[in-house]
């Protein structure tokens, strides 16, 4: 079974090497080799389709029409739309399909048509602005060199849009795929949306756009253009709602347009009605005689009544748990697209007084308070694909991403910046309001978060950069992990990075100081270190002050010297704590920090431990 799906998944790649995914944005200045769909004669021509959304420039059929030097009737006809659509103002967004002829021209598919500019703008406000997308400026600009660098008013420019036509390959021809209409990506764009609005298959979509992947939920990026492969037949565009986030099951919940011949709908919802019940029973049947199965192997460990529920498992050497991790993965993130100018305002041109770390700056965007990271684009894409991926209440959320103008320009990350800032500083406070309660609340809030990454997450990741100045304080004083984005996979014994990894602020594991070692015993020694901050308030512990701290633990000057030495390093500002709690936790954090990771307790142990606290 695993040889039929290596195969499978290699045929995907190889019979649709054609039609390459470029993931850089119409802005971009390189013009990539799969920045354009190559063909091979000037004879290969096509009858195809592009979308184009209605705007406010463009709101109506005859605007469109004409923008594309279509006739408004066949555009009506193609849309199925009546002649009173002739100038009747669309919604905004609305999707059109536009009918054109795609021919071969030198080595591209390309359909052309003129433009004329009635006003002094950029390759990269028509290329994108105007035309959405369907080409990228580069290519504009490169078509319209002897224009000079900016169009003028009064211009003419030669418009060769993206297209495709399907050729001879194994793969157009076994799926009898007839048209491959040109799709400009927008903000929470993803292939499940494809599959309703166009009837498609993930495998078919990933294949002629040759992602190289199985896995349906491939990163792609807004201002890019994708193929949608469809068959013989009229095209119909389903209408699907937007959503700020993805649907909470994987039920189709669209509405379908029925079309003259369908079944009736009281018809349509009793048949509808009949399969889910008959699928819901199946599920349930299917649920009890796993757990029962569960149940009677030996290999499944019984929990006590002051353990954590069997949602979970608590080693990773366990039977793994009854969800399928391929619900978790891949959870498609929507973000704001946001203007360099936006940033700069918000943050006064970047300015000394708005840094709060390397290349971090705070700002305000829309009354929103934000956290603003410069990094490069191959770091940008790593974070974005990380946080699709996972999913936590205590991650402080990825909100937006501004890309630069070329790969070699920098890229920035907008993430929110919780109202009550970083624990740090919260805690450097001479009249902190960081009372017990509040710090044991925080304390479990970062245990879950790492809890969720270590032993829920897949694969599961190490934070790496644990610390009081990546953890931030919300409104209601939870706390939020910050610079999740750069964890690293990991696995449930020590391992060793080939490559180089960024050594984190601070005292750190002697491991990872040692080989480079990444796991998540790094985390505990870390949560360790900031347990000892929650309980003295004290920053900057090296490995002396560390141990000297432990002194009291040690037990050699009896109990009553044991609770003063407690008393004397448990943070001055403290007046309502708890003392067998304080001494509960000053016993954990030794045992975080100790020198042995295999005798480091793991996020399981430690949440059973704040559990009791909270």
């Amino acid at each position: 079974m695993l040889y039929l799906w290596l195969v499978a998944w290699i045929c995907l790649g190889a019979c649709s090497a054609q039609f390459p995914y470029d993931p850089n944005n119409c802005t971009s200045n390189e013009a990539l080799p799969e920045t354009r769909y190559s063909c091979k004669s000037r004879h290969d021509s096509c009858r195809t389709f592009l979308i184009y959304r209605a705007n406010e420039h463009f709101n109506t059929i005859s605007k469109v029409s004409e923008l594309f030097n279509k006739n408004s009737d066949e555009v009506l006809q193609i849309n199925n739309l009546t002649s009173s659509f002739h100038s009747q103002v669309l919604k905004e967004g609305k999707e059109v399909l536009i009918p054109v002829n795609c021919t071969c021209s030198g080595e591209y598919y390309q359909t052309s048509l003129s433009y004329k500019v009635y006003e002094n703008t950029t390759y990269s406000d028509i290329a994108c602005g105007v035309f959405e997308a369907l080409l990228k400026q580069i290519i504009l600009a490169m078509e319209n060199l002897p224009q000079g660098n900016r169009p003028e008013a009064g211009s003419e420019l030669h418009v060769p849009l993206t297209c495709a036509c399907p050729g001879s390959d194994n793969f157009t021809m076994n799926n009898k795929v007839k048209y491959l209409v040109t799709y400009p990506i927008i903000l929470g764009d993803d292939p499940y949306k494809f599959i309703d609005k166009f009837g498609i298959t993930l495998e078919d979509f990933a294949a002629v756009n040759n992602l190289k992947t199985l896995n349906p939920l491939s990163t792609i990026y807004p201002e890019t253009v994708v193929l949608i492969p469809l068959r013989d037949g009229p095209i119909r565009i389903l209408d699907i709602p937007d959503s700020p986030s993805p649907p909470s099951s994987f039920l189709p919940t669209n509405p379908v347009v029925l079309t003259q011949g369908s079944p009736q709908p009281s018809n349509l919802y009793i048949a509808a009605g009949s399969v889910v019940g008959f699928l819901l029973f199946i599920t349930l049947l299917a649920s009890g005689l796993y757990m029962k199965r569960l149940r009677k192997s030996d290999v499944v460990r019984s929990f006590s009544s002051t353990n954590f529920p069997t949602l979970w498992t608590p080693t990773k050497t366990s039977t793994p748990w009854c969800l399928s991790p391929d619900l978790l993965v891949g959870i498609k993130y929507y973000l704001l697209s946001y203007s360099i100018e936006e940033l700069q305002k918000a943050t006064k041109k970047f300015s000394e007084e708005n840094k709060i770390g390397d290349f971090i700056y705070k700002g305000s965007v829309n009354d929103l308070g934000v956290m603003i990271k410069r990094m490069s684009l191959e770091d940008t894409r790593q974070v974005i694909d990380l946080h699709s991926k996972i999913n936590h209440i205590n991650i402080v959320n990825l909100l937006g991403v501004c890309y630069g103008e070329s790969n070699d320009s920098w890229c920035y990350l907008v993430f929110e910046l919780p109202k009550n800032g970083c624990l740090r500083d919260c805690l450097s406070e001479p009249c902190n309001r960081l009372n017990w309660y509040k710090r044991t609340q925080i304390a479990f809030d970062v245990a879950t978060c790492l809890y969720y990454l270590h032993c829920c997450s897949f694969p599961s990741y190490a934070h790496m950069n644990v610390s009081s100045r990546n953890i931030f304080i919300t409104t209601n004083w939870r706390g939020k992990l910050a610079d999740v984005g750069k964890a690293l996979a990991s696995s449930a014994t020590l391992t060793k990075r080939n490559e180089s990894v960024e050594i984190p602020k601070g005292l750190v594991a002697p491991e990872f100081l040692l080989d480079g070692s990444v796991s998540e015993k790094v985390d505990i020694f870390a949560f360790g270190i900031l347990l000892l901050e929650l309980i003295s308030g004290r920053d900057n512990f090296d490995e002396k002050t560390m141990k000297d701290s432990f002194g009291f633990l040690l037990g050699e000057a009896g109990v009553g010297g044991c609770y003063d030495g407690l008393r004397s390093f448990i943070d001055p500002n403290l007046k309502d704590y708890s003392l067998p709690e304080a001494l509960c936790l000053s016993f954990l954090a030794k045992d975080c920090v100790a020198d042995d990771p295999l005798h480091r307790p793991t996020m399981d142990d430690i949440m059973k431990v704040l559990a009791k606290m909270v």
